[in-house]
Formats: structure tokens, C-alpha cells, sequence
């Protein structure tokens, strides 16, 4: 099969990129699986395995497609697109606007928020990373996010620090400030670490007990979650979004109140590194997400559409941020 993927984005991410890393990965094993990928990608963009173009996002995008691709997969809703075949996935939470009849979701809990049954987990792609030390002392915990997105909650994963007397570190930003609605008081027990690139990250997570994650809002699938559980650490975090799907009892803790997380990580070393490791290898490797989403491309191909109405925003009027409590 001739695969178009679409991004409007540049790609290899270097540091964080949650969908161009997902992007990247993908491209990579459907080339390995013995199919033709071509990218259609931010400017600036490299890659080694398959052909590059340039999107353009003031043309027209039914010109910018090859004519000798099978399926287009686009990262980003688009409109009036009718040249060939195609899917959408939504990595976001766009809203309460319509979305494309053939969007594709990220975990089950956000396709079933917008009436849609359709997912596809992310998958990790292992050859990025190293052989975790599963067996090695761990000194801290860590934060992994944009820390200046409010719903991420790096204060809230610094207060569950704090009242455990644990030292955080924080991957994904370097200060707080003011305009995050709080003012930030030096705490020597945490760490910014700022925008690091993988071979830090992986070198941070491979000391670490454990993932801190309250989110305030409902995870579309979360990507820090894997790649930490993929270190053998073990995750605590707010029971919203994909959470309760991607973290099960054995491999972490969830809780929307800070003293219970707090209160739960005394127990982490209770965790088995190498059970949350296979954990992540054996539900979310990148082979099998790939041929999910070859299941999805025959079915547009032969002119199926994924969902019977346009996905849409169940709740009206969510919060904008959801409950965290002591």
C-alpha cells in the first residue's frame, strides 16, 4: 500500500512533539512491514526511510496529493478533501465543533466523549530508546509535560512531591510564573530540567521511582505515560481521560486528591519495574498500532466510512479544569 502521512508540523521531533514522534514512529514501521510511506510535513522536515514534501497550508490540499498514493492519514482536521481516500486522527481535545466522519481517536475514552467507537492506541517504538536498567537504585520521581499547559498541573505534581519528602524532577519546562495563576516559591527538592531531548529523558526516567501526572482535564491518550511505564515507573495520577485505560491497578495509582497520591507513592517500590516494562511492550509497541491503522486504510480504501455521524463533543459546557483536591 502507498500511505500519505500529513502533518502540519516539522518532523523528527527533537524534544517534545507528541504527534510528530507519533508520526515519525508510524512512517518508520509501515516502511518495515514492506509498505511505501511518503510524508506531506511541516518545512524544514528530514527523513531517511521515505520521501519528504512540503505542506503548504495556504494551498489547496487536494493539489498537494501524489497522485499514485492508496490512503492519505492526516494529523489535523481538514475540510473540502475529496481526492482520495483517507482517515483523521484527532490527537486533541478539539472542542465541541463537528469533526470529519472518518476521524480516528487515541484511546477509547476520548473516541467514546465524542460519540465515536473508533481508536487506535499510540504505540512506542522501543528502537528509539534504551534498555532500561530495571534493577538500579531510583532517586526521585518525575513530572513529563509542557509544564506552561495549566491542565498538565505541574503544581500539583510538585505538591504531591512535597508532601510525600520526595525530590521531583520536572521534564518539559524550566520555571513557573504568574501567569500559570500562582507564584512560584524555590523549592530545593525540585528540579527543571527544561525542554530535554530523548537521550536526557531516558537517562532522567531510567533514575526515577515514578511518573507524577495530575492532569486537570481528560487525557486524550498521554505519551509520558508509556514512555515512563516503559522505564519500569510506576504512574500516579488523576483518574481522567485515557488514564484509567492505560493504567491499571498493577503498574500505578489514580486518584484526583493529592494527599492520596502523596500517600500512595510510600508504596512505590511496592511496583514491579519489570512488569510495568512488558506492560508497555506487549499493549503499546508501535507494530501493533501501525496494523491497527492498516485495518482502517483498507476500510477507506474500499469505501468505507469510519463513523456513521460526525463525531461531536458529548458534554456541553465542560470545565475547564477538572476537580483536584487535598
Amino acid at each position: 500500500m502507498n500511505i500519505l502521512l500529513i502533518n502540519n508540523t516539522r518532523i523528527p521531533a527533537t524534544k517534545y512533539g507528541g504527534t510528530e514522534r507519533m508520526v515519525w514512529w508510524l512512517g518508520r514501521e509501515l516502511v518495515r512491514l514492506g509498505h511505501k510511506v511518503t510524508y506531506l510535513v511541516g518545512a524544514g522536515s528530514l527523513c531517511s526511510f521515505a520521501k519528504v514534501l512540503t505542506y503548504n497550508p495556504a494551498a489547496d490540499i487536494n493539489s498537494q496529493i501524489p497522485d499514485d498514493v492508496d490512503v492519505v492519514h492526516f494529523q489535523f482536521q481538514v475540510q473540502g478533501f475529496t481526492k482520495k481516500p483517507y482517515i483523521v486522527t484527532v490527537n486533541d481535545n478539539p472542542g465541541g465543533h463537528p469533526l470529519d466522519r472518518n476521524s480516528v481517536f487515541v484511546s477509547g475514552n476520548h473516541a467514546a466523549r465524542h460519540g465515536a467507537t473508533a481508536f487506535v492506541y499510540n504505540g512506542l517504538d522501543s528502537a528509539d530508546y534504551p534498555i532500561p536498567d530495571l534493577k538500579g537504585k531510583r532517586n526521585y520521581f518525575h513530572f513529563l509535560a509542557k509544564a506552561a499547559w495549566r491542565v498538565k498541573n505541574v503544581k500539583g505534581a510538585i505538591d504531591v512531591a512535597t508532601i510525600s519528602k520526595n525530590k521531583l524532577v520536572v521534564l518539559g519546562g524550566t520555571r513557573l510564573n504568574i501567569k500559570m495563576g500562582f507564584r512560584f516559591t524555590p523549592n530545593l527538592n525540585v528540579s527543571f530540567k527544561g525542554m530535554v531531548d530523548d537521550q536526557q529523558k531516558a537517562a532522567l526516567m531510567n533514575n526515577s521511582k515514578g511518573l507524577i501526572y495530575p492532569v486537570r482535564w481528560n487525557e486524550p491518550f498521554g505519551i509520558a505515560i508509556t514512555e515512563s511505564l516503559y522505564f519500569g515507573c510506576p504512574v500516579f495520577g488523576t483518574p481522567y481521560g485515557s488514564l484509567p485505560e492505560l493504567v491499571p491497578s498493577d503498574v500505578g495509582f489514580l486518584s484526583n486528591s493529592k494527599h492520596e497520591l502523596a500517600e500512595a507513592m510510600k508504596n512505590a517500590d511496592s511496583y514491579n519495574r519489570q512488569r510495568c516494562h512488558q506492560y508497555v511492550m506487549d499493549n503499546f509497541n508501535i507494530t501493533k498500532m501501525a496494523n491497527e491503522y492498516l485495518k482502517l486504510y483498507e476500510a477507506v480504501a474500499h469505501g468505507a466510512t469510519i463513523n456513521k455521524n460526525n463525531p461531536v463533543l458529548q458534554e456541553q459546557n465542560p470545565p475547564k479544569f477538572l476537580p483536584w483536591v487535598d
